[in-house]
């Protein structure tokens, strides 16, 4: 019997196409352990039908791009074949979660042993290095005597099987020396720092994306007032636990962007966040992104670092609300924190 895969889901099930010479094809669906269900057989003829009331899920979107590549122009696209190529065998890989998201981590401080915080994060390239962005005072913040020593990030090791995923590890410290990279500027220090990820030390099978200069705004880019964005992170530790995957809150600009909100090198967001968020990337929508002349896998435009709220200091807890604003500090500093 021949037996290719068609698809597995990112809770484990599967779909295979089973074809045998003294047997009708079928299509074999091979559920979870951890459901209980059984293994079940449906005629290929049976699965198709069926599947055009399924809002045609990628088991079918599978099997219908299989028999498109082992049947000849003249066969009925409906008609299975007889006998599969043998390396068409993992032919069918369909992302399995947006770019965006996989280019997000979750973020955990320690100090040794010690879980301190929770954090946000996301993953920048540049000239082929590697870097984790995240705010600085999620690795270093004296007023609070926040002094981590080391940082967890949860990677994605299987690209089909989102709920595979690492704990990966990084020092903070070398030789006493610290080993991000931060900035400060006229306005003082920004909230951004950047931490170089050496990618041989990666866990084996790490699935992630990245942002790299081609997504920031060019010089002199503006956006209006209002201007829709995302805010991708771990609010409060909040996140798809099954699936190891951040979630998005939308805001809008709140300040005129392209200028230094009150001479620091941020502007402000109007958006619902809590602790956890700080270094969530901050992006908007840029469909026509290209990259070398072809269309971006990750066609979003990174605008700045969310750092943390807004308050102010005469507000009576008692009788006013938040303000419900942000500090998201320009992307643009990556350029710095990057380079060489």
């Amino acid at each position: 019997m021949a037996t290719i895969q068609l698809y597995r889901s990112p809770n484990g099930d599967r779909w295979l196409f089973c074809d045998s010479v003294n047997a009708a094809a079928v299509i074999r669906h091979v559920p979870n352990a951890a459901s209980g269900g059984s293994v079940t057989d449906v005629a290929v003829e049976a699965f198709l039908a069926a599947g055009k009331s399924w809002q045609r899920g990628p088991q079918y979107d599978a099997l219908q791009e299989l028999l498109t590549l082992t049947t000849s122009d003249e066969a009925p696209r409906d008609t299975a074949p007889s006998s599969p190529p043998a390396n068409t065998a993992g032919i069918v890989h369909k992302p399995a979660a947006e770019a965006l998201l996989l280019s997000a981590a979750r973020v955990r401080t320690f100090s040794q042993l010690h879980h301190m915080t929770n954090a946000s994060g996301f993953f920048f390239t540049r000239n082929d290095r590697l870097f984790l962005v995240t705010s600085r005072h999620v690795l270093i913040d004296p007023p609070s005597q926040h002094f981590p020593d080391r940082i967890e990030v949860e990677l994605h090791v299987d690209r089909d099987n989102l709920g595979a995923s690492a704990w990966f590890s990084l020092p903070l410290y070398s030789g006493g020396s610290s080993l991000w990279r931060q900035a400060s500027d006229d306005g003082g220090d920004v909230d951004v720092a950047a931490l170089e990820v050496w990618k041989d030390r990666l866990p084996p099978g790490a699935v992630l994306d990245a942002f790299g200069p081609e997504h920031l705004p060019a010089p002199g880019h503006t956006m209006p007032v209002g201007a829709s964005v995302l805010i991708v992170g771990f609010p409060l530790g909040f996140h798809d636990s099954l699936h190891h995957l951040p979630i998005v809150r939308q805001g809008v600009i709140a300040s005129a962007f392209g200028l230094r909100f009150e001479g620091k090198g941020c502007f402000i967001t109007d958006a619902r966040t809590h602790r956890g968020t700080s270094g969530a990337p901050v992006v908007t929508s840029a469909a026509s992104l290209r990259v070398d002349g072809v269309a971006s896998s990750l066609p979003w435009m990174l605008l700045g670092i969310h750092s943390s709220t807004v308050d102010i200091g005469p507000r009576d807890r008692d009788v006013d609300e938040s303000l419900g604003l942000n500090n998201a500090w320009y992307a643009d500093v990556l350029m710095t924190l990057t380079d060489n």
